[in-house]
């Protein structure tokens, strides 16, 4: 586990490394709180990410949605999950679902992605498959401002998990 005094001390492409897989795949937002530094603990420094993802331009944030993967999907079936996102789903139960239970992922995850163009994004960590799937099909149903703001706000849920997991 890493130390917020390390994140505060390490240069710039260290603190990128080492705390940027907090927000799946988009080290653009590990890059910009660097600057922000030094972070008082982890608290703060999960504020300065989440108001750098705030303060970004539209295309950004469904950048940011984008770069998740479904739950349960294809990308998760090939193994090719990053581990972070990997443990999280496992740890929902997504690992392990029957022949119809991932059709039926399939299915809504695929709805959701026609109508919102991007990938249904939950806190897997605080939720069950049935909560998961409960919530795809009834999220599925919301305009898309407010299935983006949706989004955003478990993503953010998720960094703060993650960070609390790597930083002391």
């Amino acid at each position: 586990m890493m130390t917020i005094d390390y994140l505060n001390a390490c240069a710039p492409n260290a603190f990128v490394d080492a705390i940027g897989f907090a927000f799946e795949d988009s080290p653009w937002i590990a890059v910009a709180a660097a600057a922000q530094r030094p972070f008082a603990d982890r608290d703060a420094l999960h504020a300065a990410m989440v108001a750098v993802v705030a303060n970004a331009s539209d295309e950004a944030k469904v950048a940011l949605i984008a770069a998740h993967p479904d739950l349960a999907g294809r990308v998760a079936r090939e193994g090719r999950l990053t581990a972070a996102s990997t443990a999280e789903q496992a740890g929902a139960g997504l690992s392990a679902l029957t022949r119809e239970e991932v059709a039926r992922f399939d299915a809504v995850n695929g709805a959701y992605r026609t109508r919102f163009g991007f990938p249904f994004v939950i806190c897997a960590r605080e939720n069950t498959k049935a909560s998961i799937l409960d919530a795809l099909t009834h999220r599925t149903g919301n305009d898309r401002a407010t299935e983006i703001a949706t989004a955003l706000t478990e993503i953010a849920k998720i960094a703060r998990l993650r960070i609390e997991d790597a930083v002391s």
